[in-house]
């Protein structure tokens, strides 16, 4: 996707409800800034990107707030119930931006504040102009074990060959809108794209870029930024 224009699109119309807070997530400070401005930097800051969209909740009062428009190549629009919605609906504005059907989408949570500017870069090197895209992810390091009802051990399936999916997840444009046109419901864009018979590429990220889940993700958000600041390796 190098000779073609680069979008960034961040989902951000979650309510993170399993924080348990009154405010999103994505507005909860970290580092002294919304966790949502820094997901936003990562995507500013990937050389000759044409625009970053944000999908927002259709109610978000939050938004304006935060003061994310500070840069000529942001801009937002509202998302739908469910986060394939939200993304189609993101898409969609890209297209009135400009955005062509063979453009690459770099899809990214607002919940992943601290990627690294070299893991992006890896991803988009790596994917290039392959139709059926990629993300960043990092190969299953522990013996993992399925419960049954009751919170006992059911089993221990297999590690191998799985890996923990991560954002940005970068496809192109068209066929990631395609993919979600689907009637049925995805947790990433990679899902999506897998049900149009696509095998996106796996490129090995940090396993430090985490999604913010739980309140004592926070120490540990706020220290991989500032290692992100100084360029230190994890």
């Amino acid at each position: 996707m190098t000779a073609k224009r680069l979008w960034g699109l961040i989902a951000a119309a979650g309510s993170g409800q399993r924080l348990r807070a009154e405010t999103p997530k994505q507005y909860h400070q970290l580092a002294g800034r919304p966790v949502l401005a820094w997901s936003l930097d990562a995507l500013c800051q990937v050389p000759d990107i044409a625009g970053v969209m944000i999908v927002r909740a259709a109610d978000d009062a939050l938004f304006d707030r935060a003061s994310l428009r500070r840069d000529d190549r942001v801009r937002d629009c509202a998302g739908g119930a469910e986060r394939q919605d939200s993304i189609r609906a993101g898409l969609a504005a890209l297209r009135d931006w400009g955005a062509a059907e063979t453009d690459g989408v770099l899809v990214h949570d607002a919940a992943r504040p601290a990627v690294s500017a070299a893991d992006i870069a890896r991803l988009i090197e790596a994917v290039a102009d392959d139709p059926d895209g990629g993300l960043l992810a990092a190969p299953v390091r522990d013996t993992l074990k399925r419960a049954d009802a009751a919170g006992r051990v059911a089993e221990t399936p297999s590690r191998e060959g799985l890996w923990q999916a991560m954002t940005p997840q970068l496809f192109p444009l068209g066929r990631l809108h395609s993919a979600l046109a689907r009637d049925t419901r995805v947790t990433d864009e990679s899902q999506a794209m897998e049900g149009l018979g696509a095998r996106p590429r796996l490129v090995a990220g940090d396993p430090g870029n985490i999604k913010y889940t739980y309140p004592e993700d926070i120490d540990w958000l706020s220290s991989a930024i500032e290692r992100n600041r100084r360029g230190d390796r994890r």
